[in-house]
């Protein structure tokens, strides 16, 4: 193959034909063209490679297929599709979302990750035949893998999150809201190899408790996002827990239990309103010496001398509450 121009090879260009007569082929350069498709979105460019030979070459070239979002079309997506789009897209793909794609499952996902290594954000979001293969394939073949989205995946085990933890380490975001197979085991194992952790959505994980809680408090030190909704968490040990760690809140971070505050009460004024225990373990997740805590605030006091409510007040950092009624 000869030299690539903008990832499409020479030999691709000399296959257009001389007696094409169309005045835009004439015109412009066949680089340019190819520079203008790559902002089209998928259905116009599926529409493109119907108009002629030379069009169908670089509307289908690789490098226009970068992300790619299917979920209007999760009726019809079915594992073969995602096994030919990995083979037209190959490395160039990376961000693929097939939330709500129930036709696709292990085998399909499994020929993905062999063909698309540099994947960066996976939305598997509602793919209920989705089990651990998946997340083995994945752990095997895409080490760059920074968002995953799993929820509703009901098969996910801890299997998964070993998984992920072993082959996936540059893992940021991971969705895993109503697989409730996992326990503190599988977290504790992705906590412990995947320190850049940013996001953690674990909304109805029924068996999680405060020994999962610990290990993400001891491991993440990054994580400005946390969902907890329905997760088994005593405030009072996590409270105890937290102050023996020296934990103070991450300004800025996210936070989602029960009985959070409303959604709109955003203000620091408003904390108050919010389980000091929950504030403190579930968002509390950066570790800092209190020497340093002049950034988040006011002078921190010392453990021994926070009680209750005077926990919020005392941080005073921009935390921005999301109720649970929110999705």
């Amino acid at each position: 193959m000869g030299k690539e121009v903008n990832g499409v090879s020479r030999s691709r260009f000399e296959m257009f034909s001389n007696n094409d007569e169309a005045v835009i082929n004439k015109k412009l350069p066949k680089e340019l063209l190819l520079r203008i498709f790559s902002f089209l979105d998928v259905v116009t460019l599926c529409r493109c490679a119907q108009v002629s030979r030379s069009w169908n070459l670089l509307a289908l070239d690789g490098s226009n297929w970068q992300r790619i979002d299917l979920f209007d079309f999760q009726r019809d997506i079915e594992g073969r599709v995602v096994e030919n789009i990995s083979k037209r897209c190959g490395g160039f793909l990376r961000k693929l979302s097939l939330r709500g794609c129930l036709g696709v499952g292990d085998s399909a996902l499994r020929t993905f990750a062999q063909n698309c290594r540099n994947i960066e954000l996976l939305s598997l979001n509602g793919c209920t035949k989705i089990t651990d293969s998946t997340c083995n394939s994945l752990s095997k073949f895409c080490p760059k893998l920074k968002h995953l989205d799993l929820a509703s995946c009901t098969s996910i085990t801890n299997l998964s999150l070993k998984a992920l933890s072993e082959g996936c380490p540059l893992l940021e975001q991971l969705n895993i809201s109503w697989c409730d197979q996992v326990t503190k085991d599988g977290i504790q194992a992705l906590v412990r190899c995947c320190p850049g952790l940013k996001g953690l959505f674990l909304k109805g994980c029924t068996q999680l408790d405060d020994e999962a809680l610990q290990h993400i408090g001891a491991h993440c030190p990054e994580l400005v996002t946390l969902n907890l909704q329905t997760c088994s968490v005593s405030h009072s040990y996590s409270l105890v827990h937290g102050m023996s760690r020296g934990w103070v809140p991450h300004a800025g971070l996210s936070l989602c239990v029960n009985r959070a505050a409303d959604h709109r009460s955003r203000s620091h004024n408003h904390l108050s309103r919010v389980p000091s225990a929950a504030v403190f373990m579930c968002v509390g997740l950066r570790k800092h010496h209190r020497r340093d805590s002049q950034c988040l605030g006011p002078k921190l006091p010392s453990p021994q001398n926070i009680r209750g409510g005077s926990l919020l007040s005392a941080y005073r950092c921009r935390l921005h509450l999301i109720s649970t009624e929110l999705p």
